[in-house]
């Protein structure tokens, strides 16, 4: 005769119960009940009696029978524990519980109390739920009955701990991986367990970090990623030392971002990395603070969070997101202004200003700003290319040593690198032009610029990163914003951008010869709508298919051109995860004809001569360069409201005309069928675009705020 012993901690269907245990006994089968619900509530005897069951037994519904110390520490307990707490003693729960052949839990809550039963009765088979536990009665007869070996797909209790107060001390890797099998893991139920095991009261704070790393490495394999993380956090959520506590931490949130996943407990890790960064750097570790800072930013600004996706923290509430890292000791000493030994020399009058421009690797936006002054009778040109150099490209992103230099006093061998390879440079140049504000001016601003003026532009990308956050902006003479809302974003998260040592804010457009983009576009280019540009997540193409599905629901004529090179789906998961959507919207619409894809190319101008509508899909820009050539070529532009800056005092509606900008993708369609309506009425509104294009953002208008920036009123123009 084979023994079941049900295990419920609430009312089950007692109707599918009583089908279920005539199955059971059908099998020849035994089926006894331990309930933690009222087994004497209204109607239920009636129900149980109905019941084919060999017995039903009442275990303990509450702690009283407990001591008020024990009462007092479960009371935050998961509920699983809570109750074995009640019933463990039970001498009839116990007996049966050792005779069974099959252990069953029928709900969550009882999961455990199966669980630590099986500790005690190795040979049973411990399952979840009716089906399962009918399927092992029925293995165990085709296999000649309850005496042949069983299986369970619970793992053995002693695996994690013989008790809740007593240890797994010395467990072995290999124990654990055997008893975290990917089936289990798959399992809800199986993960919660092993989650509640890794935060079960009395474990060694050693045993516990290395089984929730065997438990998270076990979810891993079963694909549960967000529940691997959890669990490490569980783990360290209950770990006194604050470096195994930032590790852990850190690994679990690390393991969602290599998948593209916002982790939830990132906040968490973030300030464990700066609980531990402030606790070294109070004890004279500044190498070990430094490291557990570059850490804390390193995940408090990782593209997943905000490169890689439709959305950002910095986009709903930027001073607060940055607000845990002001309040750290370690990162107000990273931050701490240290100022210059002397103003910059103001320009000479006497001799052509020595402008030094420079950059690291990406020149895009130099081209016409050094063509420009490498020919002009006031200035003498030189480029230099950071990267270019492997001593400088070394030192201009080498974040760790930058933060060991600032907190212990600027006092490292970083320093004294930076000096010897730098010092020349700047002895030279009575002007430093750096192009991009990134790990270059956080490197540069590490030592005293002497009488060199510092001149630094920030495009966009950079106030998504770490690098203004360790940059010395009092240090830094003028900054270059190419758009007024980057300038806001990037003030409102450094605070000595807004103190008294800031350096002079200029508003500058982005170098842009546009005078060949204005060409004549044949009839047939009013129904082509174009995005150029959709090599970033940010630029959401999604959002420009959805128009495109828009209007040709009124005439199917529209289509929309695609130029530029694709996402690389290896920058990142979340990426991946984008592209891939995108590619499964646009397959259909591409084998229909409605979208044409012309990748990349130099020379944007004549493919611009197809576009008769310019599109800004984006969720995020500085100055959208793409959608200003559009313009200027005399395509219509409709530019999407960017969501990360809709609503601020500055953003796209206000660095573009009125009436460019939609809300929606509906009000975007609406626009473009409005103006498409006739060619006439297309034409004038290109025309119009154009000369607003040609009169602010050509390289002539432009070039004079760059020569009025270098050289001053007197010497410009």
């Amino acid at each position: 005769m084979t023994e079941v012993l049900l295990v419920a901690s609430v009312r089950p269907n007692l109707g599918v119960l009583a089908d279920t245990v005539r199955k059971f006994n059908a099998l020849g089968a035994r089926v006894h009940l331990a309930g933690i619900f009222q087994l004497d509530a209204e109607g239920v005897p009636e129900e149980l009696a109905q019941v084919e069951l060999a017995s039903a037994h009442q275990l303990p519904r509450t702690l009283r029978h407990r001591s008020q110390a024990v009462r007092r520490r479960l009371g935050k307990a998961p509920r699983g524990l809570r109750n074995w707490t009640q019933v463990r003693g039970d001498s009839w729960l116990r007996s049966h519980g050792r005779k069974a052949d099959v252990l069953v839990a029928l709900d969550v809550a009882a999961v455990y109390t199966v669980w630590r039963l099986a500790e005690y009765n190795r040979t049973a088979a411990a399952k979840f739920g009716l089906a399962p536990a009918l399927k092992a009665v029925e293995e165990l007869k085709a296999q000649g009955g309850p005496t042949a070996r069983r299986s369970t797909v619970l793992p053995p209790l002693s695996a994690v701990a013989r008790d809740v107060k007593r240890s797994v001390d010395r467990l072995p890797a290999q124990l654990v991986r055997t008893v975290t099998p990917r089936p289990l893991m798959r399992s809800g139920v199986g993960a919660r367990l092993w989650r509640s095991a890794v935060t079960a009261p009395g474990v060694p704070i050693r045993v516990r970090a290395a089984t929730s790393r065997y438990v998270a490495e076990g979810m891993q394999w079963a694909g549960r990623t967000s529940g691997a993380a959890l669990t490490l956090g569980d783990a360290a959520s209950k770990i006194p030392d604050l470096q195994l506590r930032a590790d852990l931490y850190y690994e679990g949130v690390m393991q969602e971002l290599k998948k593209g996943i916002s982790p939830r407990q990132l906040g968490k890790a973030v300030a464990a990395q700066l609980a531990n960064a402030d606790a070294l750097f109070a004890g004279g570790k500044t190498d070990d603070a430094a490291e557990a800072l570059n850490r804390a930013l390193f995940l408090h600004f990782h593209r997943v969070l905000h490169i890689d996706q439709l959305s950002s923290p910095l986009a709903t509430d930027a001073e607060g997101f940055v607000a845990p890292l002001h309040r750290s000791k370690a990162f107000q000493a990273l931050s701490r202004p240290r100022g210059r030994k002397a103003p910059a020399a103001p320009a000479p009058t006497d001799r052509p200003l020595r402008l030094l421009v420079a950059t690291s690797a990406n020149d895009n936006f130099l081209h016409l700003i050094k063509e420009h002054f490498a020919g002009h009778p006031g200035v003498e040109l030189r480029y230099l290319d950071l990267a270019a150099n492997k001593h400088l490209k070394r030192i201009s992103w080498a974040a760790p040593r930058m933060l060991k230099d600032r907190l212990a006093g600027d006092t490292s061998d970083y320093q004294e690198e930076v000096e010897r390879l730098m010092r020349p440079h700047l002895d030279w140049a009575d002007t430093l032009f750096l192009e991009w504000a990134a790990g270059p001016a956080g490197m540069l601003t590490t030592i005293d610029p002497g009488d060199t003026r510092i001149v630094v532009r920030l495009h966009s990308y950079e106030a998504f990163t770490r690098w203004p956050h360790m940059t010395d902006f009092s240090r830094i003479d003028d900054m270059v914003f190419v758009a007024p809302h980057v300038k806001d974003l990037t003030a409102s998260l450094v605070p000595t951008l807004r103190g008294e040592q800031a350096p002079r804010f200029h508003l500058i457009d982005n170098a842009m010869d546009l005078s060949g983009f204005n060409r004549s576009k044949p009839a047939e280019a009013r129904f082509s709508l174009g995005l150029v540009g959709i090599s970033q997540v940010a630029k959401d193409p999604k959002w420009a298919l959805d128009v495109l599905e828009r209007v040709r629901k009124h005439d199917d004529r529209y289509r929309l051109l695609l130029v530029g090179g694709d996402m690389d789906p290896k920058t990142s998961q979340a990426t991946k995860h984008y592209l891939n959507e995108f590619e499964e919207l646009l397959a259909p619409l591409e084998e229909s004809g409605a979208v044409v894809r012309l990748g990349a190319t130099d020379d944007v101008p004549s493919k611009l001569v197809e576009i008769g509508t310019i599109l800004s899909s984006s969720v995020r820009e500085g100055c959208h360069v793409g959608l200003m050539e559009g313009a200027a070529s005399g395509a219509v532009p409709v530019v999407r409201d960017w969501p990360f800056y809709a609503g601020k005092p500055n953003s796209a509606r206000t660095l573009y005309p009125e009436g460019w900008v939609v809300a929606s993708p509906a009000e975007a369609a609406e626009r473009i069928l409005k103006i498409t309506a006739t060619e006439e009425s297309w034409r004038a509104a290109g025309e119009l675009a154009a000369d607003h294009a040609l009169s602010v953002w050509d390289w002539p208008v432009v070039q004079k705020h760059f020569e009025k920036l270098f050289l001053g009123e007197e010497r410009s123009g």
